[in-house]
């Protein structure tokens, strides 16, 4: 029943960020700090990779000068940019939160099975010792069952002679 609710609150997460991206989007449009400091840069330098990228594709070499974007559409791609980071961001803390909690479930179904084998591996030794114990009695038995013989021939041989 947990697992399904799980997944819900992923999804949940998932989608909220997607409305927190595109809210900041729309922020990084109007906001001077989020324009001149976050979106600008990082759309310059994405531009300059991605174009020093394609020309060493097509084997032209690196770009020795490389037109900027103008600043409408840095902002534009710098917005894009960021909402896309915050996306793949959450989706990869879910993804981590899921390998954590799937391997912190396999650590505990991993320390049940040892805590299983340890009790059974305990309840063989006291079987072991079981076994010891009543083996030797088995022989004090034994030797009580000869002693009982030796003395019933020797009261036999002493009644009735021997015969």
């Amino acid at each position: 029943m947990v697992f399904p609710l799980v997944k819900l609150a992923y999804l949940g997460v998932k989608q909220g960020s997607k409305y927190i991206a595109n809210g900041l989007k729309r922020r990084a449009k109007t906001s001077l700090f989020f324009r001149n400091y976050l979106c600008m840069p990082t759309a310059q330098l994405y531009h300059s990779f991605e174009v020093n990228i394609k020309l060493r594709l097509l084997g032209l070499g690196k770009a020795k000068h490389i037109e900027k974007l103008s600043e409408t559409m840095a902002v534009e791609l710098g917005a894009d940019l960021l909402g896309e980071f915050i996306i793949y961001s959450v989706g990869a803390l879910i993804i981590y939160l899921e390998y954590s909690r799937s391997a912190s479930k396999e650590e505990a179904k991993e320390q049940s099975m040892i805590q299983k084998d340890l009790i059974l591996e305990r309840r063989l030794q006291e079987q072991g010792l079981m076994i010891e114990k009543l083996h030797s009695e088995v022989r004090e038995m034994q030797r009580f069952i000869g002693d009982l013989d030796s003395r019933n021939t020797s009261l036999t041989t002493r009644l009735f002679g021997k015969s």
